[in-house]
């Protein structure tokens, strides 16, 4: 058996903790056979455990604690700590694991809630799981978590993918966002991530590339581990693109762009000389599958 997750954008902008997509680039684990003990086989860094203390094992180890160990083969094009959902691929997987090992028949609900309160918000986990272009909202009602979450087909566009060869946590990086903001700013925060999602749903990606931009919830904030994104962003409006935004905490930067625009912004960002890798990339429909 093989699960294959997608990596996933977070935030997009303006839809900060709420906003998700799937990207073209995936963690694939491999069930071998049943073991004495686990066993994760990689070639992904010495950082990345190969026993129990692996984040896919105790993942899949909270979902079905009476698991019995597994020998697996695990594999990414995932970029670690780069914004693009590396953690939240290996939960997803961990979950779906536990899943199919135990028959325990998770709905996509289910698996979604799981997660959540893994990773304490869904913007990553939920386009990992339902593939494509997600917003959700998780709140404690009452005390009890509360989820809600919609799927829709994000527009067809090239999305390039400006990746740095340095790593950003997203501890570090949530730990200068403020903790409180004023009304009238958290109000025209609100406004410009509502008309962002209108126009996605739309269909209206110029618009909603402009939104992006505008964000006033968190990359003003984060904008000195991110010195790369006004020049980005200065390309993109220069060559037509649609709009550019940090990925998840960063300090990957997704643009977003026509077909036809993409091969001349994307040689336009390789003059920016630095240590960065970039890659044209599209969107993943589907989410976690399963083989």
């Amino acid at each position: 058996m093989k699960i294959r997750v997608p990596a996933t954008s977070a935030n997009l902008g303006p839809g900060f903790d709420s906003c998700g997509l799937a990207l073209s680039r995936y963690l694939t684990i491999e069930v071998i056979e049943e073991d004495t003990k686990w066993t994760v086989d990689h070639e992904l860094g010495e950082s990345i455990p190969h026993d129990e203390q692996n984040l896919l094992v105790q993942t899949a180890q909270k979902v079905a604690p009476m698991m019995k160990p597994q020998h697996i083969k695990m594999s990414s094009t995932i970029p670690i700590a780069s914004g693009v959902g590396s953690s939240s691929s290996v939960i997803v997987a961990g979950i779906e694991l536990a899943n199919r090992v135990e028959n325990l028949n998770l709905t996509e609900r289910q698996k979604l809630e799981i997660a959540t309160s893994i990773e304490g918000h869904p913007d990553n986990c939920a386009p990992a799981i339902c593939g494509d272009f997600v917003v959700a909202s998780y709140f404690f009602n009452q005390g009890k978590p509360t989820i809600h979450y919609v799927k829709h087909y994000f527009p067809e566009c090239c999305i390039i993918a400006y990746i740095p060869n340095s790593q950003i946590l997203t501890k570090e990086s949530r730990s200068v966002l403020p903790e409180t903001l004023p009304y009238d700013e958290a109000v025209k925060a609100s406004s410009i991530a509502n008309v962002m999602i209108a126009a996605v749903l739309n269909g209206d990606l110029v618009l909603a590339g402009q939104m992006m931009q505008e964000d006033h919830w968190h990359e003003g904030y984060r904008e000195k581990f991110v010195p790369h994104l006004s020049s980005i962003r200065q390309i993109v409006k220069q060559n037509g693109g649609y709009g550019a935004f940090l990925s998840g905490a960063g300090p990957t930067v997704l643009i977003l762009t026509s077909e036809d625009k993409a091969d001349f912004i994307t040689l336009e960002l390789e003059k920016m000389g630095g240590t960065a890798h970039i890659e044209q990339l599209s969107h993943d429909r589907e989410g976690v599958q399963v083989f």
